[in-house]
């Protein structure tokens, strides 16, 4: 229960919005939907306390007072009020981003939040209140007015605010189990970006770099800090930008003259530490996709530029040299972050990949299947497409130092590709395939060896082929005498009777013979069709004593049907017959 009735009034104000706020809309960013069931809870408590605010032709208007407080639901009425006002105000600040004139509804949603929030402050400091209830109405009202100071931009009066809250609900935390406890700390991690943001603002420059740690940490804060930070940080490293004038990389140093694109080479260095810096995989996904996609905005950025009359005019101009254009060079440069980003990403993957199948290798009891090699495959494929992508970069088909290193990797890939798809040969038993590749791996690996020699520092955060070619060799042992204990299974248990000529079985019935196909889908029962046979053909009749036949003449009753013409037809019109 929420509420109850005792000696002192006594409501859980944190734990009724929290719950109120998760199983009405708010688990997904519906403020619409929570502000109509605050609407409609109200109207129920206004019901069953009998405290309506008039009828339906005249309004009469009702304030909560100390005397009634004997009943908690009173409470409950100011409360479910300051959550309506709030939860349209977070709703108006959604649409405010494509119609800027509801900012003013928004704060004057806010401002009318605070002032129930303000009353039910005040109706707390009651004796008939609880110090527990008393100190959460205190928090509720400092967070209500943190929030209303901070879209106000009054940063100090926020901080302050926001401050206090944090400090009654640690305090609360302290007080309670651990299992009461969960909600306050939940709150206190809630603020803390908005206290830090506020310091910031006021002039604490530490601040910003704990914002920024915190947003890479935990791939960007929720709620009312969200937007501001974000902007913030574009701010920042807007003005850092303003003082970037070129690059530098492999040797040529280039202009930057695009602010995107200098935006987002300044922050590179801090992504790439937050990725190193990561504590689980999921995070380290969601980085390295936050990466990918800032680069394919600046290369788009850089694509715009390279319009087809301004990159010929370049290139007459620099085509003596044997150099490309400077914004040539930079598009390269970004593609090889992003290609490099996103190798690095399918190794992150692959190895996360390796351990789940080392894993289900060690455990074969669970009957799920959480990896296979044939997912690994998948990805040394993609990373050596992306290998092959970055030996065809303009700018970089003369540097043989950057081609033999890309090759140099390609050879580390292509091992342990070879070697997962041996793995999947010996999952079906097929020895000779999978002996024949084992090999193969040795023969890329030993070829890195043998070439890495001034390239050993760009191979460091490839995977190590030493550790590969030792355990392909153990692989190599375990597969050749799995090969023949294999080989001698089939031996014994294949006998003369098993051995079948290809006969189907209606042509061996006086034959016995196990023959497993038999119930099966393919059972080979008649021969179908069935082959051609000879067969007796129908007589035929030659009538070869026609030639020596002699007919009897024809000539008297030829000449009869002559002389009968006109004379027989008269006679038979007049009936006459002869």
């Amino acid at each position: 229960m929420y509420y109850c009735q005792s000696a002192l009034t006594q409501i859980t104000v944190l734990q009724i919005v929290k719950e109120s706020q998760q199983q009405h809309g708010l688990r997904h960013g519906d403020f619409q939907r929570y502000r109509g069931y605050c609407s409609r809870r109200l109207r129920r408590l206004r019901k069953t306390l009998n405290f309506k605010m008039g009828n339906r032709h005249k309004f009469t208007g009702k304030k909560v007072t100390e005397e009634i407080l004997s009943d908690n639901r009173y409470l409950l009425l100011i409360l479910m009020d300051a959550e309506r006002a709030w939860s349209y105000a977070m709703q108006l600040k959604q649409e405010a981003n494509t119609e800027p004139r509801k900012r003013f509804h928004l704060l004057s949603r806010l401002r009318k939040a605070v002032k129930h929030a303000e009353e039910l402050e005040r109706l707390c400091e009651s004796n008939r209140v609880d110090a527990k209830t008393k100190l959460e109405a205190q928090a509720y009202m400092a967070y209500l007015t943190g929030m209303l100071r901070f879209e106000h931009q009054e940063w100090k009066a926020a901080m302050e605010a926001f401050n206090k809250c944090k400090t009654i609900y640690e305090k609360l935390a302290n007080a309670f189990t651990e299992e009461q406890a969960v909600l306050y700390n939940q709150r206190v991690e809630e603020i803390s970006p908005n206290i830090r943001y506020c310091a910031y603002n006021i002039g604490d420059q530490s601040a910003m770099n704990e914002l920024m740690q915190m947003r890479l940490r935990s791939g960007g804060t929720e709620g009312l800090l969200a937007e501001k930070l974000e902007a913030l940080i574009t701010q920042t490293r807007a003005k850092q930008a303003a003082t970037m004038s070129e690059v530098e990389w492999r040797g040529r140093t280039v202009p930057v003259k695009i602010d995107k694109v200098r935006i987002f080479l300044l922050g590179l260095a801090d992504n790439e530490a937050a990725i190193v810096q990561a504590e689980n995989e999921e995070t380290k996904e969601r980085l390295f996709e936050s990466l990918l996609s800032e680069c394919r905005d600046a290369i788009q950025a850089v694509r715009e530029d390279l319009k087809p009359d301004q990159k010929q005019r370049e290139h007459s101009l620099e085509n003596d040299s044997g150099k490309v254009s400077n914004i040539q060079y930079l598009h390269s440069y970004l593609t090889y972050i992003k290609l490099s980003t996103a190798i690095r990403r399918n190794e992150s993957m692959a190895k996360s990949l390796q351990k789940a199948l080392l894993q289900q290798q060690r455990s074969e009891e669970d009957g799920k299947r959480t990896a296979r090699p044939q997912d690994l495959i998948r990805l040394y494929d993609i990373i050596l497409q992306n290998l092959v992508e970055l030996t065809q970069l303009p700018g970089l088909e003369e540097d043989k130092n950057f081609q033999k290193e890309i090759g140099l990797k390609t050879l580390v890939y292509k091992a342990y590709r070879c070697f997962f798809i041996a793995q999947s040969y010996v999952l079906v038993k097929k020895w000779s395939e999978a002996l024949v590749l084992y090999e193969r791996v040795l023969k890329y690996a030993r070829q890195v060896q043998s070439g890495a020699g001034a390239y050993t520092n760009s191979l460091k955060e490839l995977p190590d082929v030493q550790d590969l070619i030792t355990q392909v060799n153990a692989e190599k042992y375990s597969l050749q005498a799995a090969a023949i204990l294999d080989a001698n299974d089939t031996q014994e248990t294949e006998s003369p009777s098993q051995v079948k000529d290809g006969k189907p079985l209606s042509e061996r019935f006086e034959t016995f013979c196990l023959d497993p196909s038999l119930v099966s889908k393919q059972v080979s029962l008649v021969h179908f069709p069935p082959g051609f046979q000879p067969i007796p053909c129908k007589p035929l009749f030659f009538d070869l004593a026609l030639n020596h036949v002699a007919f009897p003449p024809l000539e008297d009753k030829v000449e009869q049907k002559a002389k009968s013409g006109l004379t027989g037809y008269i006679k038979g019109i007049f009936g006459f017959k002869s």
